[in-house]
């Protein structure tokens, strides 16, 4: 088992003793989603596929606070902003802008990028390496930035 389900699984129960719902709730719904990405795939998933499972519940978090801010719902920014901040206790450290620029060049040296036609290449090379450490959408807008100055 994964070093981060273990853990997620000992939060739950601390969450349980102490009699904290709020975590204990969204603590559940990490761990049910963590679990039906296994029951889809049959497979009992790692670190780093937990953390692909992660980022997507925090990405999906990080959606529904622009749509209720939006809507003027402040108690559910604030309920979906605590379940963010308790998915991004599971998430490796994101990286500083400097260092995804720095991963974004090395991706580019490595597979020869030219034009925005090998951007898929890149973002394969690149989603390995920031998966759960970096926005993939700023990250895919940035390389787009790179590969048109390239042309």
């Amino acid at each position: 088992m994964s070093n981060i389900k273990n853990r997620l699984l000992n939060d739950i129960k601390v969450a349980m003793k102490s009699g904290d719902r709020t975590r204990l709730a969204a603590l559940r719904q990490i761990s049910a989603a963590i679990k039906q990405v296994e029951v889809d795939s049959r497979k009992v998933l790692e670190d780093s596929d937990v953390i692909a499972v992660l980022d997507k519940q925090a990405k999906q978090r990080r959606e529904s606070i622009e749509q209720f801010a939006k809507a003027g719902r402040d108690e559910l920014v604030a309920r979906e902003q605590a379940e963010l901040e308790i998915i991004q206790e599971y998430l490796p450290a994101p990286l500083s802008d400097s260092e995804i620029d720095a991963l974004i060049d090395a991706a580019l040296v490595e597979t020869g990028a030219a034009s925005i036609k090998d951007m898929g290449k890149v973002m394969g090379r690149l989603k390995s390496r920031l998966q759960g450490r970096a926005d993939m959408a700023d990250v895919s807008a940035r390389l787009k930035g790179c590969l048109k100055s390239d042309l």
